[in-house]
């Protein structure tokens, strides 16, 4: 536990600090972890600035909210929307029935703070290079990370969009034209390549969470992936494989436990604390958990309820598979009695609530004990953005599509062996030699080891199955055309015409 009791000493010294000393209340959403001060800068100001894209990237907008749960998520078969039916119907046409209308307001909060990062990764880099100091190089390779994420959520989301590189300091720079998304990709190419010459493998324990070069590898494998780049994709993977700084050693139904947070499987996480010492704040946590959280009463209010489970989601899992207890959290609807069904490990917990959907997502639950320690809505539940057993199947989809099929099939079983566990009776080892059947036993894992994680939906558009998946799980309203949003008219409108729309929705 010392890790976890370090992670709050650091974010009550910070809010201490923060109290007492006038004009300190930025220092608060800093560091990756909570813990900067400005002694720790010796960038001239630069690392102060890296650290504020660590609070963005934290924040509601971009990884913890509805907006990043909308585009990643509910467009998939296994999530929807969820919460309540009158709680915002017009998202849950939008995004769960594929309604699309450019002036939806998540478009434009999507849109708008993931250039807001652009623009501050853009500031970070071109004072940097002007400083033209070798030892400030991490500081750059992590500004082009940041830079290269927040590209790759827009070309994913919107195809073309405008390839803003340079630093604005007039906002009529920023109304420019879209660049193709081949352009975009390879802005997004030469950053990481970037960030991986330069960012270190590991950092000192004081920064945990910072980022690394395995960070930025898997990062750009994810990137070729969306690509269908399957030599590219398999190089980057099986260099983060092959670096030994990554393992499958804890349980996983401890990963997305507090026990579980920055444990070995873990390749970048965002930090984020809470402390009893003040009301409970997002500035240095987030809403990740309380978006996703309970939608109940009195001791099951633990959040909001968007992001849910969809029945689909519980075929995918093969019969004993451990993840599935670990991805679904059950709960009952009013008047129903406590099952052995419907209660949750470990904590002998069974919800109710009347929230639409068939499941909470378990990745978002919270231990009673810090619960009632700091808030119930969990803000200090880490995010992970990047997991090593993602990485490893990774690598065995490229493998197998690049005709290595004993790598792959190696592959698929370190990650069917880490949810075994200790059990000889579940997940049997595949071994099958023909491609197609690998793939289709490939997709299956990365469904059932991924499941209510970001992404779903664009491994469906990349593999094009999304439309004869989601019409054989009712969602018969979507098109190729959905793969792409509309750009949201609020831009349009604001560019004078510079800006147009995506064909399909003009």
């Amino acid at each position: 536990m010392k890790r976890i009791f370090n992670k709050y000493i650091y974010a009550a010294l910070i809010a201490v600090l923060a109290l007492s000393v006038v004009g300190c209340n930025d220092f608060l959403d800093k560091s990756p972890q909570g813990s900067f001060t400005e002694d720790d800068d010796t960038s001239g100001g630069v690392e102060a600035k890296i650290y504020g894209v660590y609070s963005k990237m934290r924040s509601y907008n971009i990884t913890a909210g509805i907006p990043a749960f909308a585009v990643h998520m509910f467009r998939s078969e296994d999530s929807e929307k969820g919460s309540t039916e009158n709680d915002g119907p017009d998202n849950a046409r939008f995004w769960d029935n594929f309604e699309y209308t450019a002036s939806n307001g998540i478009l434009g909060t999507y849109w708008n703070h993931n250039y807001s990062i652009i623009h501050d990764c853009n500031r970070v880099i071109d004072t940097l290079q002007k400083m033209n100091n070798e030892s400030l190089r991490s500081l750059e390779a992590e500004a082009k990370f940041f830079r290269a994420y927040c590209y790759f959520n827009l070309v994913r989301a919107w195809g073309d969009v405008p390839k803003i590189d340079f630093m604005i300091t007039d906002a009529a720079q920023a109304n420019i034209a879209k660049s193709p998304a081949s352009e975009i990709y390879k802005l997004i190419d030469a950053d990481l390549t970037f960030a991986t010459a330069n960012l270190p493998t590991t950092w000192e324990a004081k920064y945990v969470g910072r980022l690394t070069w395995g960070a930025a590898r898997s990062l750009h494998a994810r990137t070729y992936m969306m690509r269908n780049d399957w030599t590219n994709m398999l190089a980057a993977s099986r260099e983060v494989i092959n670096s030994g700084l990554y393992n499958l050693n804890t349980p996983v139904d401890q990963v997305f436990t507090d026990a579980g947070e920055n444990c070995g499987e873990s390749i970048f996480e965002l930090q984020c604390t809470a402390t009893s010492a003040m009301p409970a704040s997002t500035t240095i946590g987030s809403q990740f958990c309380q978006v996703q959280g309970v939608r109940g009463a009195g001791e099951w209010n633990l959040g909001w309820g968007w992001h849910m489970g969809t029945t689909e989601v519980a075929k995918a899992f093969e019969a004993g598979d451990p993840r599935k207890d670990v991805s679904l959290l059950y709960f009952r609807r009013p008047g129903e009695e406590k099952t052995e069904a419907n209660t949750n490990k470990p904590y002998g917990e069974s919800p109710i609530s009347e929230a639409m959907g068939a499941f909470f997502n378990k990745k978002a639950y919270t231990a009673p004990a810090m619960r009632a320690k700091y808030t119930r809505e969990g803000f200090w539940v880490n995010i992970r953005i990047i997991r090593y057993p993602d990485v490893i199947l990774m690598a065995a989809e490229a493998a197998n599509e690049v005709g290595d099929t004993e790598n792959a099939l190696k592959y698929l079983e370190m990650v069917r062996a880490h949810a075994r566990g200790a059990s000889t009776t579940i997940l049997p080892k595949v071994t099958t030699e023909d491609q197609v059947e690998l793939r289709t036993a490939i997709q299956r894992e990365r469904r059932a080891e991924l499941a209510l994680e970001p992404d779903r939906f664009y491994d469906l558009v990349r593999w094009g199955t999304a439309k004869a998946v989601l019409h054989a799980a009712g969602k018969t309203k979507y098109e190729d055309k959905h793969a792409l949003l509309p750009i949201p008219q609020t831009e349009i409108d604001k560019s004078n015409g510079v800006l147009k729309q995506n064909p399909d929705y003009q």
